[in-house]
């Protein structure tokens, strides 16, 4: 208890821990979009419930991360090198690493998986059965998902983000309380989001298109991570606060343009 006091007076650790905290909560919007798509696939009786365990189990296992940061920081270590040559950099160098560690191929799984799923959900919104007979059935085919295929789907993708989160904590402090402290705020914004962020994707159709539009980028940068070519996140939010920001203003309008016809705005 002495060493936690002698550890948080010192206002580097609060500096630490506040940027650290912001970096988790953001890092944890992509996991809590995918858990709320997922989610809503789900009958109506078992999506709060799909959302709380998929959290918690997100907890759990970053939390058991934690007490592994050894065996983490081993999983940046080269594990094979595939001896090619990509082509010559500005500098010279390969423009992708040929060599890969567990944390490249996991990024890379994950990655293909994000892609396949957000594609897969893309299709099915898109390709509707013109039949409404058909129509009613395929709805009711996406509201009877399996809870645990739903479950099995956000505990792979827990794992990824999970991995990803545990390393940028490694790297920005040393302090394992620290760590666990930003893991452990981080999870509970996300578990106090997790419902109004599902509910508003579920009345507005437009937004999973743009979430799923999200997923689709991240795929891709989770894939471009892997192979070595590091994207700046700040980019990648930069280009989704934007994008939300002009879906927000196409939801202003519709809703405008409902009030002025004198309906009732979704």
């Amino acid at each position: 208890m002495t060493d936690l006091l002698a550890l948080f007076a010192d206002p580097a650790v609060w500096a630490a821990l506040v940027t650290l905290v912001v970096m988790e909560v953001v890092l944890g919007i992509d996991n809590l979009i995918f858990i709320s798509i997922l989610s809503n696939k789900l009958p109506a009786h078992q999506q709060q419930k799909a959302r709380r365990l998929g959290i918690s189990l997100a907890l759990i296992m970053r939390l058991g991360l934690l007490s592994m940061i050894a065996w983490i920081v081993g999983l940046t270590a080269p594990v094979f090198d595939l001896g090619i040559q990509g082509a010559p950099g500005a500098h010279g160098e390969p423009s992708f690493e040929t060599q890969f560690s567990w944390r490249d191929l996991i990024l890379i799984a994950g990655g293909l998986f994000l892609v396949w799923k957000a594609t897969k959900e893309i299709h099915h919104s898109v390709d509707q059965t013109p039949t409404d007979d058909l129509l009613d059935k395929d709805k009711s085919a996406v509201a009877t998902i399996g809870f645990g295929a739903a479950i099995f789907q956000i505990l792979l993708l827990d794992m990824v983000f999970s991995i990803d989160s545990i390393l940028t904590a490694v790297g920005m402090t040393d302090h394992l309380p620290v760590m666990i402290i930003a893991v452990v705020t981080a999870v509970l914004v996300m578990l106090i989001a997790a419902d109004p962020l599902a509910n508003f994707i579920a009345r507005n159709p437009t937004v999973v298109m743009l979430a799923l539009g999200f997923l689709l980028m991240i795929g891709a940068v989770l894939i471009a991570d892997g192979f070595g070519v590091h994207v700046p996140k700040g980019y990648i939010y930069a280009a989704m606060a934007f994008s939300a920001g002009v879906e927000a203003l196409n939801i202003w309008q519709r809703r405008s343009q409902a009030r002025r016809r004198g309906e009732s705005p979704s």
